[in-house]
C-alpha cells in the first residue's frame, strides 16, 4: 500500500479529466478527519488508549461498530460458462471465457465491474521467538510463533460501506508509465521518453485497450486489472503497534506487515495452455518434475500482457495545502478503535483474524485474557491464569531461548 501525495479526491479541483478517470461509487457527503493528536497524557496511567466511545461519543447512533460490506455481483450478466478461479494465497482472480475474447464491450464491462470490487488490505502482527530443541542428539534452534493477529482494513476504504460508497477512481495507465502494453516487457507509450511527452496523442481509453486486446493475434495473451490502496501511512501505524506490543513486555521478535489480497484480476484468452496454467495438478506436475524450468520461460516469452487498467482505492487524499482528507477514519482513529482488542489478542497468544466480537468485547468487557477459553472454568483456574499473565506482563515473556 502506497501513499499518494498531492492527489485530490473525487470531485476536487485538479482531478484528472481523462475519459476513464472516473469514480466508481457515489460519494454522499465526504467525511473529513484531521490527524488527531496523541491521546496519551500524563493523567492517563493506563498504557492503552481510552475506550473508543470516550473519544467519539455519539449516543444518538445505533449503527454497529463495523459496517456491513456492500456485496453486489462483480460478474457481468452476459458472462456464462468458462473458467473463473481465485488464488488461495493472494486472492488474485482469473477469468477464462471465450465470450471475453470475442466481445470487447463485454470485456470492458467485466473490467469495470471488477474494478468496483475492493482490494483486501490488512495488518498482520506476528510475534516469534527462537527456541532450542534437541532431536536425535542434536540441538537446533526453531522459531516459535507466540501470536499471529490479523486485522482486515477493507471496511475503512468505504465512506459508507452499507451502500458501497467510496472514493474509488478507475483509470487507464498514463502514457509515461512503464507497463506492459500488449508486450512481454514493461515500456512507455510510443513517443514517450521518461516524463517528457513527444506525442500529442491522448492516452487510450479502456474501450480502446479492449479493442486492441481483441485485435491481438497472440496465441497467449491476458488483460490485467490492478487494484491499489493509496494514502495509507503504514509507517505511522506500524510504529504505534510496535509500542503497543512492547507495552505488554513482550521480549520476542515483532513483525508487522500490511499484505493486500485480491489486488489483481487477470483475464486469459481461452485456449488449452491458459487452462493448463490454472489447473492445480498440472501446476504441481511441473513443480515436481522440474518441467517449470521449461514451461516458465515458454509462458513468459509467449504471453502478451495488457496491464493497462487500474482501480485506485484511496484510504486518504492529500489536499494542495497538505491537509489529509480520510474516506472514513485516520490511522490514529483506527489505532484507538482496535488497540485494546489487539492487546488482548497478543496477551492471549492468539493466532486469528480479529472481528466484530473482539472489537465489542474490548470496548464493553474487562481486559481479562483467555476470556473465551475460560468460560465456565472454576474461578481459581481463571485467577491462576490471569496471575500468570500479569507476571508475564511485568517481567517479560516470549524472549529467545539462549541455551
Amino acid at each position: 500500500m502506497g501513499k499518494r501525495s498531492g492527489s485530490p479526491g473525487p470531485g476536487l479541483a485538479g482531478a484528472s479529466s481523462g475519459a476513464d478517470d472516473v469514480s466508481l461509487h457515489t460519494q454522499p457527503g465526504d467525511r473529513l478527519f484531521d490527524d488527531v493528536p496523541e491521546l496519551q497524557s500524563d493523567d492517563m496511567p493506563d498504557d492503552m488508549p481510552p475506550l473508543y466511545s470516550d473519544i467519539e461519543p455519539d449516543s444518538s447512533s445505533n449503527a454497529p461498530l463495523l459496517a456491513t460490506i456492500h456485496n453486489p455481483s462483480y460478474v457481468a450478466d452476459a458472462l456464462h460458462g468458462g473458467l473463473r478461479s481465485e488464488d488461495a494465497n493472494t486472492g488474485a482472480e482469473f477469468f477464462i471465457n471465450s465470450h471475453l475474447d470475442q466481445d470487447p464491450k463485454l470485456l470492458e464491462r467485466q473490467i469495470r465491474l471488477s474494478a468496483s470490487k475492493p482490494p483486501r488490505p490488512s495488518v498482520r502482527i506476528l510475534g516469534t521467538h527462537s527456541q532450542t530443541v534437541s532431536e536425535n542428539g542434536k540441538k537446533e534452534k526453531r522459531s516459535v510463533t507466540d501470536f499471529d493477529v490479523v486485522l482486515d482494513l477493507t471496511p475503512y476504504l468505504f465512506s459508507d460501506a452499507t451502500t458501497g460508497a467510496s472514493w474509488t477512481e478507475f483509470r487507464t495507465v498514463e502514457d509515461s508509465e512503464q507497463t506492459k502494453r500488449g508486450t512481454i516487457l514493461r515500456k512507455r507509450a510510443p513517443g514517450m521518453r521518461q516524463d517528457i511527452e513527444i506525442s500529442a496523442n491522448t492516452k487510450p481509453t479502456l474501450a480502446e485497450w479492449c479493442h486492441r486486446y481483441h485485435a491481438s493475434h497472440a496465441g497467449l495473451k491476458c488483460f490485467t486489472l490492478r487494484r491499489r490502496v493509496l494514502g495509507f501511512d503504514e509507517a505511522k501505524l506500524r510504529e504505534k503497534l510496535v509500542v503497543l506490543v512492547r507495552g505488554t513486555n513482550y521480549r520476542g521478535h515483532v513483525n508487522i506487515t500490511f499484505p493486500v489480497k485480491q489486488d489483481s484480476v487477470i483475464v486469459y484468452n481461452d485456449c488449452k495452455v491458459s487452462r493448463w496454467r490454472l489447473t492445480p495438478w498440472v501446476v504441481w506436475l511441473c513443480y515436481l518434475s522440474f518441467l517449470w524450468l521449461f514451461t516458465w520461460p515458454y509462458l513468459f516469452l509467449r504471453t502478451k500482457i495488457f496491464e493497462v487498467a487500474v482501480a485506485d482505492w484511496p484510504f486518504s487524499v492529500t489536499e494542495p495545502d497538505g491537509r489529509k482528507r480520510y474516506v472514513s477514519m485516520s490511522e490514529d482513529h483506527l489505532y484507538n478503535l482496535w488497540a485494546r482488542a489487539i492487546s488482548r489478542a497478543v496477551l492471549d497468544k492468539r493466532q486469528c483474524a480479529l472481528d466484530q466480537e473482539d472489537l465489542i468485547a474490548s470496548q464493553t468487557a474487562p481486559e481479562e485474557p483467555f476470556t473465551n477459553a475460560l468460560k465456565g472454568a472454576p474461578s481459581f483456574l481463571r485467577a491462576g491464569i490471569n496471575a500468570i499473565t500479569a507476571v508475564n506482563r511485568q517481567l517479560g515473556w516470549g524472549g529467545d531461548d539462549h541455551s
